[in-house]
């Protein structure tokens, strides 16, 4: 969960990029790397063009993994499913702003379940999308691809994004994790951070390198 004295940057592994033949193997590892969260994509094939895996393989991993689950929906509708996914071991349930017509309620329905709630954004996406639910989310994710699929290229135009949102979280004197998806890398990581993110997801830089613990230890030091 957010902690008041965790790092001012934290790195979430995302289990997309892991060896799905050692799921179980793959969240350990990442977590005796030092990561702060896991992070756990969630594809529907109709939101986003791929399909992953569900609460039951959450519930499988909850119960060997001690990091913060941060659940990111990339499924429409998504309401239906948020008791499912609460139930079976997320911490942080984040819906899609663009996954249906009352984000207001999905927001409260996660917080009703005594989960942290988050709002994601697509590229093309604007940071108005957000402005109206600032006071019921702990987590904006602002995707720095387009969703659907692991190893894509950083898009650097989101960068504008991510510090409009910054200025707009600091304004609103809330405190909100400025979360960003999708091409992390230790170069990517730094840009992000100077543009006022202070969560990185990272799959392929992380589950792709033959070091765990140096993989995120390679974002770290751009975070400083």
């Amino acid at each position: 969960m957010l902690q008041p004295d965790a790092p001012r940057v934290l790195v979430a592994p995302s289990l997309l990029a892991a060896d799905f033949s050692r799921l179980r193997e793959e969240a350990q590892a990442v977590e005796a790397a030092g990561a702060d969260w896991l992070h756990l994509d969630i594809m529907d094939g109709h939101f986003v063009p791929n399909i992953s895996f569900g609460p039951l393989v959450l519930r499988a991993l909850r119960a060997q993994v001690r990091l913060p689950f941060d659940v990111h929906l990339m499924i429409a509708p998504a309401d239906p499913f948020i008791e499912a996914f609460a139930e079976a071991g997320a911490d942080h349930i984040c819906v899609h702003a663009e996954a249906g017509p009352h984000l207001h309620r999905s927001l409260q329905l996660v917080r009703s379940l005594g989960r942290l709630a988050g709002v994601a954004i697509n590229p093309a996406t604007p940071v108005a999308a957000v402005a109206e639910v600032l006071d019921l989310v702990s987590l904006i994710n602002v995707m720095t691809v387009n969703p659907g699929f692991g190893g894509q290229q950083f898009l650097s135009g989101q960068l504008a994004k991510i510090a409009a949102l910054r200025r707009m979280i600091d304004a609103s004197g809330h405190r909100i994790a400025l979360e960003v998806d999708g091409g992390i890398n230790a170069q990517t990581a730094r840009q992000a951070i100077e543009a006022g993110a202070d969560t990185l997801v990272a799959g392929t830089s992380v589950f792709g390198a033959t070091d765990y613990a140096a993989a995120i230890t390679a974002l770290r030091p751009a975070a400083s």
